[in-house]
């Protein structure tokens, strides 16, 4: 059995979707290969979907504690299963999964189910389920397949005691402890939700600091915020080995230490989905972990492209969604808009960061200098109704104090609100914008009026400065 399409995507995760919904609106044939029964890819069924699912209810317990200052006695249970605080999730997936498969027959796109390998670079012999082959060829080809979770061989996975980010919410009971290893974003996302249930949470790390990409006053932020649910970081920690020992998962350090808990999570970073693609058939060679694209997204095969987490970091679902687009578009002869660095970052632990544009570090290190705005969330009237009075609003301005560079947040809602700075940013505003217009009250959106306040406090002194200096 075959058939012919102008266009295949393998993967259906947030980089194939796009990409064949855009390729199909363009009036093409499209046809999506997946191994999964529907689409959705690993966000759906491992990653983004569960892990935010858990967060919710996990925040809405602790929420609870909090604004009732805790004069309600509400504790977790002993054993309590790890199910009990998702039971919405087969709701959650259910309703996304049907979104996803009602838009792509809406477009006319044909799911194939099976695992794809390629025969040549134009075709790609999918196995079915039922063990049957089917054949799929086509002029264009776009790998969305994603990325596993890497397993290093001194930290023997075994989906029982040493987990990763797959297997992690597998977990039938929670732990009463956890050792998490790295200290990226996935790991700092498990770690502060299982500390915020009460697991007693470790993270060992090489690096001096959690989340160590981001400005280092935010990293601190989230480091403050995790250690306050009762979470312990350890940094410049370089492991050596992990293992169960019949009670325990022990990880020794290099330093001699040995790290123990009931269950280990492994987050050392992630791989891209390639085992049994035949890239050589297709005239394809990787990296040890990735694709490697153009600026197009585009292979080294012309009519090839990829997108999503197989062409490695930043992985963010939002940034792959556009990949995927622009990946099409530029395959079909499309015109796919300016491209724009303003993508932004949502880190959704406890407390959640978000981030765009430039940090105060790297507007130093660009311009020379700069100025920076910052409003807490205790400065604000819906900080102290909703009980998140430890966050903070950070606005990076020029050394004038003036032109809008970047902002950051570390707080409940950080996702959400930094959305407005990411306009902000598109259209070149100066701060002063935050200042002209009103703002609801009380609302966390508020911060950004308190910082562009902030700056310009600091303005007014710089140039009392000048004038005593002058005098």
């Amino acid at each position: 059995m075959s058939a012919r399409y102008d266009v295949a995507v393998v993967g259906s995760g947030p980089a194939g979707q796009k990409a064949a919904i855009q390729a199909a609106k363009a009036g093409r044939r499209v046809a999506v290969i997946e191994k999964q029964s529907s689409a959705g890819g690993a966000c759906v069924h491992f990653g983004t979907i569960p892990s935010k699912t858990l967060r919710e209810t996990t925040l809405a317990w602790n929420a609870f504690r909090r604004k009732t200052r805790e004069t309600v006695d509400l504790k977790l249970p002993e054993n309590t299963k790890v199910a009990a605080l998702m039971a919405h999730l087969d709701a959650v997936i259910r309703g996304h999964q049907a979104y996803i498969g009602d838009q792509l027959r809406r477009n006319g796109i044909d799911y194939v189910q099976g695992i794809a390998r390629f025969k040549d670079p134009h075709t790609l012999a999918v196995r079915r389920i039922d063990g049957g082959l089917e054949e799929v060829g086509a002029g264009i080809v776009i790998l969305a397949p994603g990325s596993r979770p890497r397993t290093p061989p001194e930290v023997p996975v075994d989906h029982e005691h040493i987990l990763d980010s797959d297997s992690i919410l597998s977990l039938i009971y929670l732990p009463a402890s956890l050792t998490v290893l790295g200290a990226g974003v996935i790991a700092c996302e498990y770690a502060s939700i299982f500390a915020a249930l009460g697991v007693k949470v470790t993270i060992v790390d090489k690096g001096p600091l959690p989340l160590g990409f981001l400005d280092p006053e935010i990293s601190r932020r989230y480091l403050a915020g995790f250690e306050a649910l009762g979470g312990t970081f350890k940094g410049n920690a370089k492991h050596e080995q992990a293992e169960f020992d019949g009670l325990e998962v022990s990880l020794r350090l290099a330093n001699g230490e040995d790290v123990r808990a009931e269950k280990l999570l492994c987050t050392l970073g992630r791989v891209a989905c390639l085992d049994g693609l035949n890239l050589e058939a297709a005239g394809l060679c990787s990296t040890d972990r990735y694709i490697a694209v153009n600026e197009h997204f585009q292979t080294q095969v012309p009519h090839i492209y990829a997108a999503g987490d197989v062409i490695g970091p930043p992985a963010l679902a939002a940034s792959s969604m556009e990949q995927g687009r622009r990946a099409a578009c530029h395959a079909l002869g499309l015109p796919a808009g300016e491209r724009s660095a303003l993508t932004p970052v949502g880190i959704y632990a406890i407390p959640e960061v978000a981030s765009v544009g430039l940090s105060e570090p790297e507007a130093i290190k660009q311009f020379g200098g700069c100025m920076v705005g910052r409003a807490r969330f205790a400065e604000l009237a819906r900080g102290h109704i909703a009980g998140i009075t430890d966050g903070l609003l950070k606005i990076v301005a020029d050394a004038a104090g003036r032109k809008l560079l970047g902002v950051q947040i570390v707080g409940e809602g950080a996702a959400e609100l930094i959305h407005l700075g990411q306009m902000g940013l598109i259209h070149g505003c100066d701060v002063d914008l935050f200042i002209d217009y009103v703002f609801n009250f009380p609302t966390l959106a508020e911060a950004y009026r308190v910082a562009a306040f902030d700056l310009i406090e600091q303005r007014q002194a710089r140039a009392v400065g000048s004038v005593a200096a002058g005098a």
